[in-house]
């Protein structure tokens, strides 16, 4: 009796070994053939004469879905930007081909309009352990890292876009629901919006906007087993 407890535990161990490396080696693998895929999605831009959409014209035809174009230079934040507002989080277990991926692609919320663009356009990407995806915004917690990234590129179809950051925080959605702030009805909402996103800001940052400008709000997931997002916003310049 106590040999086959024996033999069925030890085969029950490497059952659940076996199963830990087969997980291990998909995330390592989906990692691999995800920043392959979008390296070779970048060099599919073309560099028109003037700034257009154009450049991104064989992208575009590949996936309609893609609606922008997202860089923070010095990082490895350099992704398409997908949206399906009849599928609001398609893109987040899907690669640009629409196949399965642990990764996803950075995408925009249901809610935001493109074109023409909503006050304030929020951008979903993951927090890979790989440091794909969005992880790199965790490195905002540091002012010496914002100081040295304070610019974000974000291109879409309606124009090429330069946003300062004015506000990195981590907040539970269900305590500040930021990324339902998309066309505010009036100045004293923007102003009350803006205000609360400074408020719970990490540190101090001189950057803010005013009302009429443009926002990008770019969010991802902290600790696994959490609830809590970091977020920045950034005005357009």
């Amino acid at each position: 009796m106590k040999k086959t407890i024996y033999t069925l535990t030890i085969i029950l161990l490497s059952a659940v070994m076996l199963f830990s490396a087969w997980q291990l080696w998909r995330y390592f693998s989906d990692g691999w053939h995800s920043r392959n895929r979008f390296d070779e999605l970048t060099e599919l831009i073309e560099l028109p004469a003037e700034k257009s959409w154009t450049k991104y014209g064989a992208l575009f035809k590949q996936n309609p879905d893609m609606v922008g174009w997202i860089t923070i230079e010095g990082t490895a934040i350099n992704y398409p930007v997908m949206q399906t507002p009849e599928r609001a989080e398609f893109y987040l277990r899907r690669n640009f081909e629409k196949q399965y991926s642990v990764h996803g692609v950075p995408f925009a919320a249901e809610s935001c309009s493109i074109k023409p663009q909503s006050d304030n356009i929020t951008i979903h990407g993951h927090n890979m352990k790989d440091g794909t995806m969005f992880s790199a915004l965790g490195k905002y917690r540091s002012r010496a890292f914002y100081e040295a990234h304070s610019l974000i590129h974000f291109d879409t179809r309606v124009g090429f876009g330069v946003y300062e950051i004015i506000a990195i925080f981590s907040v539970n959605p269900e305590h500040f629901q930021y990324a339902h702030s998309v066309d505010t009805a009036d100045e004293a909402e923007f102003s009350e919006y803006i205000n609360r996103c400074k408020a719970l800001s990490f540190y101090d940052i001189e950057a803010t906007a005013e009302y009429g400008d443009n926002l990008i709000t770019l969010s991802t997931c902290e600790a696994a087993g959490t609830n809590s997002r970091l977020v920045i916003v950034a005005r357009k310049t």
